[in-house]
């Protein structure tokens, strides 16, 4: 195993302990806002896909892209239809 590959893994899995660290010690009552607005900051994952795109040359690279952009468009739009959803709870109704 290449130490790169070994040091992504190890930064991989230290961040998932911390995220799920953090998320877990955050009430229930604030858990939709925070990861309405998680998943609309992702649009900066979409614009890491463009910068990579630029530098891939093999199909694999391109067919990860792919995916990554699906998956990070997703979760942008997900994170504006749910903080959508709970602004128009607090609107008025005529």
């Amino acid at each position: 195993m290449s130490p790169l590959l070994l040091a992504d893994l190890t930064v991989f899995t230290l961040a998932l302990l911390v995220g799920f660290e953090v998320i877990s010690k955050v009430p229930a009552t604030l858990h939709t806002p925070l990861m309405s607005g998680a998943n609309a900051i992702h649009g900066v994952v979409l614009v890491g896909v463009m910068l990579l795109a630029a530098t891939t040359t093999d199909v694999s690279g391109y067919i990860l892209l792919a995916v990554a952009a699906f998956f990070a468009a997703m979760n942008v739009t997900g994170g504006y239809v749910v903080t959508d959803r709970m602004l128009a709870m607090f609107r008025s109704r005529r």
